[in-house]
């Protein structure tokens, strides 16, 4: 497999990048009228929308600068001014996105919620059991998950939704550390591949917050992170001591729901017969609620 390389200023995609970012805050820009941010339409208006000079006010940044960029400029482009943009032009979570993508930027406040889980996908989560399957993002949040995999590592329904990381709970949750039958090597497996996930999200609060809580509760976690290893995500086979069904036997495989260290579906695959049947036990346990009183 092949992968692009990012574009190089004056390069033909980053003049079409920096055209199409132009040509995005001009439709967004026109389509706001002046009451839609506490301003006063003078009765000889004839501008569409807001002028620039207006969005310029409202982010607090220069004129020129704003009027740069609506014209292509080759100027840089700091996140800090693109969210003040974002904001005076009251972008959605879908248009913010897009405004950080064509200026090649990574968002420094991402929004909180998933657009990747919807009803539909969630839908199809339920319908792959007996195999246990959730959605993660790249930073290990437990973003939606299947009867199975709630029952797969202990009880998640009964774990705090802000706990809901695999990260946090492989480290200080007993009933997860015991179902995991290689610790050692799956905390420094984890710890590398979170290492470099984080490499694209190093200014994020949500990634900083993380990384101080594991620090500050696991000393495992500090003698692992301190090697400074990485490895990419991949399937890979691994034994799982239930506490419901007992062993299993399963491949962990990921399905990306978008960019390669964006969101993604888990899914544990059984490799065996003998563990295909206990994965079936353990979505009949827990589909019932025996599973949340039993072993």
């Amino acid at each position: 497999m092949t992968t692009s390389a990012p574009a190089s200023p004056g390069s033909p995609r980053s003049d079409a990048r920096r055209h199409e970012l132009a040509e995005f805050l001009r439709s967004r820009r026109e389509r706001i009228t002046p009451e839609q941010v506490g301003l006063v339409r003078g009765p000889r208006r004839r501008t569409p929308g807001l002028r620039r000079e207006e969005v310029a006010q409202l982010s607090s940044v220069g004129v020129t600068w704003y009027t740069w960029l609506e014209q292509a400029r080759d100027i840089q482009v700091s996140v800090q001014v693109l969210d003040a943009v974002a904001r005076a032009l009251l972008l959605d979570a879908s248009e913010r996105a897009h405004l950080f993508a064509l200026a090649g930027s990574l968002d420094p406040a991402p929004p909180s919620t998933c657009p990747t889980v919807t009803p539909s996908l969630r839908a199809m989560i339920d319908q792959l059991g007996p195999v246990p399957a959730c959605v993660q993002n790249s930073r290990y949040d437990i973003l939606a998950y299947n009867a199975a995999y709630g029952r797969l590592f202990g009880d998640l329904d009964a774990t705090p939704a802000e706990d809901r990381n695999c990260m946090w709970l492989a480290f200080t949750d007993p009933q997860w550390r015991a179902a995991v039958v290689d610790l050692p090597g799956t905390h420094r497996t984890m710890a590398a591949k979170f290492r470099a996930a984080m490499a694209e999200h190093l200014a994020e609060p949500a990634w900083k917050t993380l990384l101080a809580r594991l620090e500050g509760a696991s000393e495992e976690f500090r003698e692992v992170w301190a090697r400074h290893e990485v490895i990419g995500q991949g399937a890979k086979s691994k034994y799982i001591r239930n506490p419901y069904v007992g062993l299993l036997h399963v491949e962990h495989t990921n399905l990306w729901l978008g960019p390669a260290q964006g969101a993604r579906l888990v899914a544990y695959v059984p490799l065996d017969e003998e563990t295909r049947e206990r994965l079936e036990r353990l979505r009949d346990l827990a589909s019932d609620g025996t599973a949340a009183t039993t072993g």
